[in-house]
């Protein structure tokens, strides 16, 4: 079984975190394709100053993937609180930007980190492109820039209308796209809907590649709506968007199956995230099994302060995906 993952952000290094143990028992190869278009933060700054793809979602994932979360990964993930130069930066991004310039190639870079974590696993970019994401509202106005979209989103006087990248005509690596051919398995999510999980299915390669993939897609939705990106979306929602992006038609479906998570975080952590506008995305398990989906309706959320998958729960799930294909192939 080869299985790979398409994201960024938080969501993606939680669902690898946990996926690595899976390796190499059920598990022959674990990817993960990683988005590029983040322009806040330490990883805003050397995209900007020193002109490289965003460092952090891959940093994030590769350190997920080390083989034991050790001291290097914790210097990895070390984040630098005081310095004038230093401050807020992530020292993997700035390890990450060094081996860049010297060896001239952000794949490359990627590449030694993985091997000095000694990472179970291949992390590739969507794309070694510099790239800005850019998105219409419905209001007319074209907002360049994850960070701006999200914030302008929040205002809540539109919604995305449509989103793409510049420029427009990027490529992927080869890699990325003989992995998702190569795949038995391709998992989107969970994460920021438009600004974790779209920005790579934007890239023509990828997007090309998932569409001629024999492999079995599952789409796992997030716990939360987004402020400024999903609010009021339902689970079929956000598959609706996924399909448009995609098959250029919100209900022509290239996903065989969603994960979604039934429970409603405790009292006192769903009324913070009720103050910051985000709340639990409705499992509409029926419209999405009208749709032709097969539905993994399941408790997911874990334990704690915030409404998010655990990582175990998560795990669980894709192991009983993973058995019942077994199972499927052998007949």
């Amino acid at each position: 079984m080869k299985v790979i993952a398409i994201g960024g952000g938080t969501g993606l290094s939680t669902l690898l975190r946990g996926l690595k143990h899976f390796v190499p028992d059920y598990m022959d190869e674990l990817s993960a394709i990683v988005t590029v278009s983040d322009n806040g933060g330490s990883t805003g700054i050397l995209r900007k100053e020193m002109n490289i793809p965003a460092p952090g979602d891959v940093r994030n994932c590769i350190t997920a993937l080390a083989e034991d979360e050790d001291i290097l990964t914790k210097v990895m993930q070390y984040r630098f609180t005081e310095g004038e130069g230093l401050k807020g930066h992530s020292f993997g991004n700035l390890f990450l930007t060094v081996l860049t310039k010297i060896t001239g190639n952000f794949l490359t870079a990627i590449e030694i980190t993985s091997k000095i974590l000694k990472i179970k696993g291949k992390i590739i970019p969507s794309t070694d492109s510099m790239v800005n994401l850019v998105a219409e509202f419905t209001d007319g106005k074209i907002i360049k820039g994850e960070v701006e979209i999200t914030e302008y989103g929040r205002k809540l006087v539109a919604k995305i209308k449509r989103i793409w990248l510049e420029p427009q005509n990027i490529k992927a690596p080869a890699e990325a796209v003989e992995k998702i051919m190569e795949a038995d398995m391709i998992i989107l999510g969970p994460g920021s809907l438009f600004t974790s999980i779209i920005p790579n299915l934007l890239i023509g390669d990828i997007k090309e590649a998932i569409l001629k993939s024999q492999a079995y897609k599952i789409y796992i939705c997030n716990v939360m709506t987004q402020f400024g990106e999903t609010d009021d979306f339902t689970a079929s929602d956000h598959v609706k968007a996924l399909n448009e992006v995609v098959t250029g038609d919100p209900n022509t479906n290239f996903l065989n199956a969603v994960i979604l998570n039934t429970t409603i975080p405790p009292d006192e952590v769903l009324k913070r995230y009720l103050k910051e506008n985000s709340e639990p995305v409705v499992a509409d398990a029926g419209n999405l099994s009208r749709m032709g989906l097969t539905v993994y309706a399941k408790d997911l959320l874990d334990e704690g302060n915030y409404a998010r998958h655990s990582p175990e729960k998560l795990n669980n799930v894709i192991l009983e995906i993973i058995q019942n294909l077994k199972v499927k192939n052998a007949h």
